[in-house]
């Protein structure tokens, strides 16, 4: 009866959060084990309790400050200075502004409102077909969840519990591969449809602008330096980028006004509370697991197909491909780690990592498939045009997706090479 209580409750539409709590209390009631009422709540409070958890609204904050602080627009203008000149240069500076706004944000849905509203227009004006631009735009958003940091890889971390510094480590190499990949689809669709030719800057615009720019390249650097070199939690890097974000926004730039800190931490509140409090009820969701030994029965049945640990990431992507065009990334994320991460581990032998980035990167994928889809509506929403007519031009970066995921399930090395 859980099970269909579990599912009707995601099929109406209840917050997942919610549906996680509720499944728990109706378990608890069903087995008649209601000594478990007793301990709910520190139940909900414990799964709190990890200091690693304090990144996500401190990556928010920093990502918030950003846009406030002027620093979206510098950073795009440096990315024209490698880039610009090209034939298609404003459809490149957008995949390498995306790729600093990953290092930044950590967030896709965040990324892509941000690059949306300023790309878009843009590449329009210059020519390019909109369905495109947007395309593009929400593209460079799966950079974000692998790309460190990033909020998904911090919740995995703490679900998985292994140390969140090692996952952002893990995802380097595979966010470089799908920005590799993304340039390919971007040079061929260009050598079919024949892009606009860019235009370099001079010495001294070049020169302009990457001055302008170091100071918000300090912010990744300070995040990802930190965690490479031993120098910083993943944490700490996060609140020092925060302040550097808004020393630089306020002190340097001069767009950064104080007295709008107010509303940045009020939206900051909001959106990370939403996220702890998923991460809250998972721990009490995990009785359901635990006495019903979810993971037991599926790895036997998966076991009975393959025992080849390839063959099992294979069918696990597909599942996730499912479930993300259906449930949020993140929340998703809470729900399917407890279960499938112990078949991946104790049955086939897999790396928590390689699992973490493919797991990761599968699920981002639902943002901008229907019928949910949250990313697609965002980047429609933000550059007026029509999430059909965008999904007409997004396919073949879905494409590169599927073969880098593949790749990745394959190859363990391209996950774990770097920790």
């Amino acid at each position: 009866m859980t099970p269909l209580i579990f599912a009707f409750k995601l099929l109406i539409a209840v917050p997942v959060a919610l549906v996680l709590a509720l499944t728990a209390i109706w378990y608890i009631w069903e087995s008649g084990n209601t000594v478990l009422y007793d301990s709910f709540a520190q139940k909900m409070f414990s799964g709190l309790e990890n200091y690693g958890l304090l990144a996500i609204p401190l990556f928010m904050l920093t990502g918030e400050m950003m846009n406030e602080g002027g620093m979206t627009r510098r950073l795009i203008n440096a990315a024209r200075v490698f880039v610009g000149g090209f034939r298609g240069g404003l459809a490149y500076i957008n995949l390498l502004t995306n790729m600093f706004m990953a290092a930044i944000i950590g967030s896709a849905t965040a990324q892509i409102a941000v690059m949306a509203r300023a790309m878009t227009p843009e590449m329009e004006k210059e020519g390019y077909d909109t369905g495109f631009a947007a395309a593009t735009t929400a593209a460079g958003g799966l950079l974000a969840p692998v790309i460190p940091p990033s909020m998904m890889f911090v919740i995995f971390g703490v679900l998985a519990q292994v140390p969140i510094g090692d996952m952002f480590l893990a995802g380097i190499l595979p966010g470089l591969m799908l920005a590799t990949a993304f340039a390919l689809v971007i040079f061929v669709i260009g050598v079919m449809t024949g892009f606009p030719k860019g235009s370099w800057f001079t010495g001294r615009e070049a020169f302009s602008a990457l001055l302008y720019c170091l100071p918000a390249a300090l912010i990744p650097c300070a995040i990802i330096g930190g965690v490479l070199f031993g120098i910083a939690t993943p944490t700490e890097s996060a609140a020092i980028a925060s302040l550097l974000a808004f020393l630089i926004g306020w002190l340097i730039y001069g767009e950064l006004k104080p007295g709008t800190l107010f509303g940045m931490f009020r939206r900051t509140a909001v959106n990370a509370s939403m996220i702890i409090f998923m991460i809250a009820t998972a721990n009490v969701f995990g009785w359901v697991i635990i006495y019903e030994a979810l993971p037991q029965k599926l790895a036997a049945l998966i076991t009975s197909i393959s025992s080849d640990p390839f063959l099992f990431l294979l069918i696990v992507n597909l599942i996730l491909l499912f479930v993300g065009m259906l449930i949020d990334g993140i929340a998703a994320v809470i729900l399917i780690t407890p279960i499938l991460l112990p078949i991946a581990m104790n049955d086939y032998d897999i790396s928590p990592y390689q699992f973490g980035v493919v797991m990761c990167l599968n699920l981002v994928l639902g943002l901008l498939t229907p019928p949910v889809g949250v990313g697609l509506y965002i980047a429609s929403s933000m550059s007026n045009v029509s999430p059909g007519r965008i999904l007409k031009s997004l396919w073949p970066f879905l494409l590169a997706v599927a073969i880098i995921l593949v790749l990745l399930s394959r190859f363990p090395l391209l996950s774990t090479a770097l920790i």
